[in-house]
This record gives C-alpha cells, sequence and structure tokens, in this order.
C-alpha cells in the first residue's frame, strides 16, 4: 500500500478520486525554500526530502513525497504565513498569468523516480474588496498561492493551460505515469 507522505487533504481526496489506496504519514522532512531555486528544481527537492523522510522508517513500502508552489514574474509563492501575506499574493496573482508546479518524488524500495508539472494559471483582476473577502474566508491559508482553485476562488480563475489536479496539488496522470512498471496504481475494476 502506498504511503503518502503529506498532510495535506487536497492530495489525499485526489488519491481516493482515483481509487488508490494509501495510508498517511506526515514527513517532518525540512524544506527549501527561497527564489535561488527554480520552481521546478525547489518542488522536486522537498518532495525528495519529504519521501526519503518517511522511507527511512519505513523501507518496504513505495512512499509519494509531494510539493506544490506558483510562481509569478521570477517570485516563488508558497503557503502564507499570515492573511497579510495572503494579501500581497493575490494581489500580486491578480489579472497575471501565474504557474503552479508540483514535484513529485516516489521511492520503491532503493528506486527512486522524481517529476515535476507545470500549469499556467489566468486569474481575473481582483478587487481590493475580492481579495479582503476571500481572505475573511481562511480558505487561503493553507495553500501555495494563497488560494484554492477547488475552492471559492475557482471564481477568480479566467482558464487554465495543463493539468487541473496539478493546480489542486497533485497531478494524477503525472503520478500514474511515474508509477508505471512498478504495478503501485492498478485501476480496480468492481464486478458485479
Amino acid at each position: 500500500m502506498l504511503i503518502l507522505a503529506s498532510k495535506s487533504p487536497r492530495r489525499k481526496e485526489l488519491l481516493k478520486q482515483i481509487g488508490i489506496p494509501f495510508v498517511v504519514v506526515v514527513s517532518d522532512a525540512e524544506e527549501v525554500s527561497g527564489n535561488s531555486w527554480t520552481p521546478a528544481a525547489l518542488v522536486v527537492e522537498n518532495a525528495k526530502r519529504k519521501a526519503h523522510a518517511v522511507a527511512e522508517k519505513y523501507p518496504d513500502s513505495p512512499v509519494l513525497g509531494a510539493d506544490t508552489v506558483v510562481s509569478s514574474e521570477g517570485k516563488i509563492f508558497g503557503k502564507p504565513k499570515d492573511k497579510d501575506e495572503a494579501r500581497k499574493m493575490l494581489t500580486a496573482l491578480s489579472g497575471k498569468m501565474h504557474e503552479v508546479t508540483t514535484g513529485l518524488a516516489l521511492i520503491n524500495r532503493n528506486e527512486i523516480r522524481t517529476t515535476n508539472v507545470t500549469t499556467k494559471v489566468f486569474f481575473d483582476t481582483m478587487t481590493k474588496a475580492d481579495i479582503d473577502a476571500y481572505i475573511a474566508t481562511d480558505e487561503p491559508m493553507d495553500k501555495a498561492g494563497a488560494y484554492a482553485i477547488q475552492g471559492k476562488a475557482a471564481r477568480f480563475i479566467e482558464k487554465i493551460e495543463g493539468s487541473y489536479s496539478n493546480v489542486v496539488g497533485l497531478p494524477l496522470n503525472a503520478l500514474i505515469q511515474l508509477g508505471k512498471g512498478l504495478n503501485l496504481f492498478p485501476l480496480a475494476v468492481s464486478r458485479r
């Protein structure tokens, strides 16, 4: 059974959606951050750190680590520390295209496979009142870039180019491709 090295409720929901059996073991790995990394390198590094920290304790089980960031105009946005930081992030994203990048690291015994996926997201212009009202919902507080595409922020999304599940936090097709040949993610077929 897959071990998900993440406490993200969105990643859990996405795995359930496609029928992958899993358990959660939250990683205590220290993450790297900062604009000295490219978004793709940053998320893959953090995904590997999370997966390795859990795989050390469960060496006989496949372990999945994941990390997601939002980037715009050379800046990387993780999860906001407080409402003021959420307001700054949303103001920076308003009316622009930004990218959401998720890194995956899958460790199966001694083999590690990694990948990353980037999706372009186009935000409508948000007024100060829009931003304040959205922040008041508390939805932005544990999300990279301070928004949830699958939540109330959907009203501000003009369009996306790429994987929707990536923007939620787990690019499902990329995960399945990463596990190809390992027989970790078979499609369960129920028979009547």
